[in-house]
């Protein structure tokens, strides 16, 4: 669908002007969206799976540990797919207001992609450079966007996400493969430096507050150097209408699957061109990962 129709129908939960901000935009937040019960269910969750983690001594496909990680003192950069490690991350996508919310901004039929638990671990939790989410994993339209859910309280001190309002109109796409032909994960220096970051917005918010942005909006966050944690669960979801021409790297049962309305008889095209990533059909790491160059040898 696109925006002009979206726009048309009724919404049952956003407002009118949030859903208008968000088109222009790219990205909105919500403050306390998400109620007490479903955020005391997604910490307790949350902390089984770090528990999990004490085991862990290297990164593998669930778990990407950041290099200071230990049984005692773990430290987690992300939980991939965390719908499939504890139940109530599923039973969160199926059944809280989240998906209720998304269908104001992509129309009644909301398709599920993917899920993340992002961790900015205490004095330290790493950075994510500026980067792109649809050249991740490119569709056939724009509709694709993710929602962060806060499970604690994110001060602008825990490096909260940050969006440069309209840059999801940037035309064309900027790149985010090196002069050398290898895939970064992340916008070049140069690229950086073109940007007006004095219009950049930070997104902090109290526990069970929304960030949603669009799969084009360029987002960032900095570094976690204060005493306070910060979890982010992160869930990736479009219109039925969009198909994903590549790939889902993280490999999820779910994929695919409708999550409000019913299932597209019909792809929707945009005609603008999307920048696609390396072949990650045997797997893919994480951003952390490619963005801090752990790899052995950076995605070609």
């Amino acid at each position: 669908m696109t925006p002009e129709q979206v726009l048309a129908i009724q919404p049952k939960i956003l407002k009118q002007s949030q859903r208008e901000a968000y088109f222009r935009d790219g990205f909105i937040l919500v403050e306390r969206a998400i109620s007490d019960d479903w955020i005391r269910k997604l910490r307790a969750a949350t902390d089984e799976l770090v528990e999990r983690s004490r085991k862990v001594t290297r990164s593998d496909p669930v778990f990407d540990l950041e290099p200071a990680h230990r049984p005692d003192a773990p430290r987690l950069r992300r939980v991939s797919n965390p719908v499939e490690q504890h139940p109530v991350f599923w039973d969160y996508c199926l059944h809280s207001v989240m998906a209720d919310i998304v269908a104001d901004l992509v129309g009644p039929d909301v398709k599920f992609h993917h899920s993340k638990l992002n961790f900015k671990w205490a004095n330290g939790g790493e950075e994510v450079k500026w980067h792109y989410d649809i050249s991740f994993y490119p569709h056939t339209n724009y509709s694709p966007l993710t929602v962060g859910t806060y499970l604690y309280d994110c001060g602008m001190e825990q490096g909260p996400l940050a969006c440069l309002p309209g840059s999801h109109n940037i035309e064309p796409m900027l790149s985010q493969y090196n002069a050398q032909g290898q895939w970064t994960g992340s916008l070049s220096d140069a690229d950086v430096a073109k940007l007006d970051l004095s219009k950049m917005r930070y997104l902090p918010g109290p526990a069970g507050s929304l960030t949603i942005h669009n799969c084009r909006t360029l987002h960032y966050s900095a570094r976690n150097d204060s005493d306070l944690g910060r979890p982010l669960l992160l869930n990736a979801m479009s219109s039925a209408d969009a198909f994903p021409y590549t790939v889902n790297p993280i490999k999820p049962k779910h994929d695919q699957y409708i999550l409000r309305g019913k299932r597209a008889q019909f792809a929707h095209h945009d005609p603008r061109p999307c920048l696609i990533p390396p072949d990650w059909s045997k797997g893919y790491t994480s951003i952390f990962s490619l963005q801090q160059e752990e790899e052995a040898e950076i995605a070609r």
